[in-house]
């Protein structure tokens, strides 16, 4: 089972760096390059505790579709959400905050299991999990980028 931890360093409070993380509005934003929308459940706004959205998005040249739900909510240090239906076997997404100095420090821990077996498990060595972090990363770099421009955040935050 492949396991990314990515940590983001992010100078805002922790409370905007939760917030945006949580929006579906900006993660719209940071997955331009999938053709990422949300088809049901929450679709824009802050996503909460025991809410679900589906997401549509386009990744190796299909479309495909996926659930996920927030499972566990500890307002502002931590939020879960879990695949409910997807692509994946599954998958599970810690977020962890954590303010140090007027630093938030961000840490993602995306758990997953690929589809297919023995497929699934070359699929993850030749290219899929490089592919999920450059896809973590970029989510994060745009929060980043948000959450130290408060004309940014301030617009995302009242959507």
């Amino acid at each position: 089972m492949p396991v990314i931890i990515i940590i983001t360093s992010i100078a805002a409070p922790i409370q905007i760096v939760f917030d945006l993380s949580r929006s579906i509005d900006l993660h719209k934003l940071s997955t331009i390059q999938t053709n990422e929308e949300a088809i049901a459940g929450k679709t824009s706004g802050l996503i909460g505790e025991g809410e679900s959205v589906t997401w549509r998005s386009k990744h190796f040249g299909f479309y495909q579709i996926l659930t996920s739900k927030i499972t566990f909510f500890d307002h502002p240090n931590k939020f879960t959400d879990e695949m409910v239906a997807g692509a994946f076997k599954s998958f599970i997404h810690h977020h962890y905050f954590e303010e140090k100095d007027g630093v938030t420090v961000m840490t993602d821990v995306f758990d997953y299991k690929s589809p297919l077996g023995l497929l699934g498990k070359i699929a993850d060595a030749l290219f899929l999990k490089q592919y999920m972090k450059r896809l973590l990363e970029k989510r994060n770099q745009t929060i980043k980028e948000f959450a130290e421009d408060s004309a940014k955040h301030k617009k995302i935050l009242t959507l």
